[in-house]
């Protein structure tokens, strides 16, 4: 067993800290609008690849319709994430 000191408590205090850095970080790019835009050109210029191929009329024009879906459902799913969450809470 691990003697307690102050030393070995400000250790792992330290690696805490850190690794709510890394959490926090890691969160931070999960929200932000950087992520978001490239999912999106990302999945707009798959969607277009696969029409071109497919040879769907106007591929660059069609794929705008099922990315604009597919951004709409994203943006939605934080009012159910809320919901969810505030239920969680709630009942813990």
């Amino acid at each position: 067993m691990e003697n307690i000191t102050l030393e070995n408590l400000q250790k792992e205090i330290n690696l805490i800290k850190e690794r709510n850095k890394k959490v926090e970080a890691d969160k931070s790019w999960e929200i932000s609008i950087e992520r978001k835009i490239t999912i999106w050109l990302l999945t707009y210029m798959i969607i277009s690849l696969i029409m071109y191929y497919l040879n769907i009329d106007k591929p660059l024009v069609s794929a705008i319709i099922p990315t604009f879906w597919y951004i709409l459902s994203t943006l939605s799913l934080w009012i159910l994430k809320n919901k969810y969450i505030k239920k969680y809470l709630k009942n813990n």
